[in-house]
């Protein structure tokens, strides 16, 4: 069983009936903190003008679920129920009359947001993700920006789930061949390292010497999307441990931050490097590996600050945060993984594998780069 944390910080809830605008479903979660992962039946709002209704097929387990659910970010994600799962792919079942993108029968995903103000200027240019007024999460976020219908009081229930509904805007098209159980990580894994590349130049046309420190789930996604870009790859670790598992990937270099060698040889080499990093770690040493000008950017959520001085920052240097990404992107990220073939490894489980694999990510993390998939129509027989 995998551990709870914080318990003096969280929001117990009772799991609600459906209201009138809303409908009974099947899903697994969490019911109160501390409890294991176990079929729920949960409330799902009736399809609105502007809606789409996903019938779920796979939905892949982040470990980001873990965090939610074991209360690991206290009062950001620490509601129950928790329904978790932000990486859905299905068909979609049902359209309302306004919806335009997507018809009954197509192939399509959710990612990690199911709403936001669409005023700012972040919604305005794609970047939901990064919306003034907060984005809403697919799972324990607060219907705060008035796109998601049914029970207000309640929070979002994610993936783990026989359908979801949401708005239009949120709901990406897969193109027909792509294949569905590989299809659900890229809403967060593939958009999360797709992003800060495509900001930072990736996509420019220049080759350019790419590091990605972290050789999980997450960085070996940043590997394969690095390579088919057409960039030279370096492979950050703290050890030998994984050279040959990142070399596989795609990785043309690979440095071991314990040796000392191996760090002098790589100094100044690196015009980004993409830190899928989970805990917090010094990153003064790689901020060494940056070429003048390159930049270093930060994608585990880590609480505490990060210790630096400026002289790291010389010459030239740039450290900066990235956040999945907004509906501009992942469209973007969802074309280039299908013309490239660029998608996880994965391993497809049963829902009643959930606390065991919930059990292994809180312990040891992705760390032989599979994402855990939950195939939701087995888990239903």
């Amino acid at each position: 069983m995998f551990d709870f944390l914080n318990p003096e910080i969280q929001f117990n809830f009772p799991l609600p009936e459906p209201q009138e605008n809303e409908y009974k479903e099947s899903a697994w979660g969490i019911e109160k903190f501390g409890e294991p992962i176990k079929p729920l039946t949960i409330p799902r709002a009736n399809i609105g003008d502007d809606d789409v209704k996903l019938d779920v097929i796979f939905c892949g387990v982040c470990h980001s679920d873990v965090a939610a659910g074991t209360n690991e970010v206290p009062g950001v994600l620490g509601r129950y129920p928790c329904v978790a799962g932000h990486e859905l792919a299905g068909k979609v079942r049902e359209i309302g009359k306004n919806v335009t993108n997507l018809k009954v029968g197509d192939k399509a995903g959710i990612g990690c947001f199911v709403d936001s103000c669409f005023d700012c200027p972040m919604c305005s240019s794609g970047q939901e993700n990064y919306c003034f007024k907060h984005a809403t999460g697919t799972y324990n976020g607060m219907k705060t920006n008035g796109h998601i219908k049914g029970n207000l009081d309640i929070h979002t229930f994610g993936g783990y789930s026989n359908t979801y509904v949401c708005h239009q805007r949120f709901v990406f098209k897969l193109p027909d061949d792509m294949p569905l159980e590989k299809a659900g990580p890229l809403f967060c894994a593939g958009i999360t390292m797709f992003e800060p590349l495509y900001n930072h130049g990736a996509l420019e046309g220049k080759k350019m010497n790419i590091g990605v420190a972290g050789i999980g789930g997450l960085g070996t996604m940043g590997i394969k999307l690095a390579n088919k870009m057409g960039h030279t790859v370096t492979a950050i670790s703290s050890s030998e441990r994984k050279r040959e598992m990142a070399l596989g990937k795609g990785a043309h270099n690979y440095v071991a931050m314990s040796n000392k060698e191996s760090v002098s040889g790589n100094m100044a080499s690196l015009n980004l490097i993409i830190d899928t990093v989970p805990v917090h770690h010094d990153i003064k040493p790689y901020m060494s590996l940056l070429a003048p000008g390159g930049t270093l950017v930060l994608i585990g959520v880590v609480p505490k600050n990060y210790d630096f001085g400026l002289m790291e920052l010389i010459p030239m240097r740039k450290i900066t945060c990235s956040v999945v990404g907004g509906t501009k992107v992942t469209k973007e990220m969802v074309k280039f993984c299908y013309e490239h073939q660029v998608y996880p490894d994965i391993d497809i489980i049963t829902a009643d594998k959930l606390n065991d694999v919930w059990e292994e990510l809180q312990k040891v993390g992705n760390a032989n780069s599979t994402r855990y998939v939950l195939d939701i129509k087995a888990s239903l027989k």
